[in-house]
């Protein structure tokens, strides 16, 4: 497991460690609440098989664990000696946000010493100390609302994911079966002669050199085609940087047989010579 993005998320008892942990869930990490931290290293040599792809692990591990204080250095520190990389993340609000939360929810302190709610608190804080000192990323929680605090964990978690690359869908179509609905860019070829107007022409499709020949053999489309493309070219790379998952680029025409199918073609044949993850599909070629 020492290729996994691995997260530990600990900090303050109500600081948000539940609603983090879920926002990792959402990012399709493995998650563990209340790992014990003496399990951890034969947790993380465990040949487990997932019957999904994961995109890391992520635990949590805090106070409710008895020992616990004594007990995380030593193994962190033997963790990364193995060679394992992991990032800890550190919860905490402030004692107000605390008190407030804990009066709410009902719930008895993890550190209850027999004291007050808020000597708990002020307890708790003192002896994470170090572990906070000693965390990558340290949030404070208190002006966060349950929804807020997810999306910040959600981007940490998305960060950490190398991004699968982007799958682009090349699509011919015709404007008279309807446009297609998963299209993102969708450019209208109309303008372009119909080679279903040429007798030796009409039975054809895009796909064959006669037709091809026809549609981008005069100087409008080729003029047409340049500008697209450098279009294109510059287009692409922005929705990558998005992180788009999948970008589908629609090219339609009266029936979809001839000119956007020979455009299609082309468009694919350019994006093909940089890009591996790329398709075309003639939707209506066939009607």
């Amino acid at each position: 497991m020492k290729n996994l993005n691995i997260f530990i998320i600990t900090g303050l008892s109500g600081s948000g460690k539940s609603t983090a942990i879920a926002a990792f869930e959402d990012a399709h990490f493995y998650c563990v609440d209340n790992m014990p931290v003496a399990l951890l290293p034969k947790f993380l040599e465990l040949p487990i098989e997932f019957d999904f792809e994961i995109a890391g692990i992520a635990f949590v591990m805090d106070l409710r664990e008895k020992g616990f204080l004594t007990k995380y250095m030593p193994v962190f520190e033997a963790l990364k000696k193995k060679g394992y990389k992991f990032e800890i993340i550190f919860l905490e609000a402030d004692e107000e946000i605390l008190l407030q939360r804990y009066s709410q929810t009902r719930r008895q302190h993890p550190f209850s010493q027999g004291k007050s709610l808020l000597d708990d608190i002020k307890a708790e804080k003192k002896a994470l100390k170090g572990l906070k000192k000693a965390s990558d990323t340290v949030i404070n929680t208190s002006g966060y609302n349950v929804h807020e605090l997810k999306s910040i964990i959600l981007l940490i978690a998305q960060k950490a994911i190398k991004p699968a690359p982007m799958r682009i869908n090349i699509l011919s179509f015709g404007f008279k079966y309807g446009i297609p609905l998963d299209a993102n860019l969708i450019v209208d070829v109309r303008f372009l002669t119909n080679p279903y107007f040429i007798p030796e022409l009409k039975e054809l499709d895009g796909e064959t050199q006669e037709v091809k020949n026809h549609v981008l053999n005069n100087n409008e489309t080729r003029l047409f085609l340049n500008k697209y493309v450098d279009f294109l070219d510059y287009l692409i790379p922005l929705y990558e940087k998005e992180q788009k998952a999948y970008l589908t680029i629609a090219v339609g025409c009266t029936g979809g047989r001839h000119r956007s199918v020979a455009i299609a073609r082309y468009i694919f044949h350019h994006i093909s010579k940089v890009r591996k993850h790329i398709e075309v599909k003639h939707r209506d070629i066939d009607k």
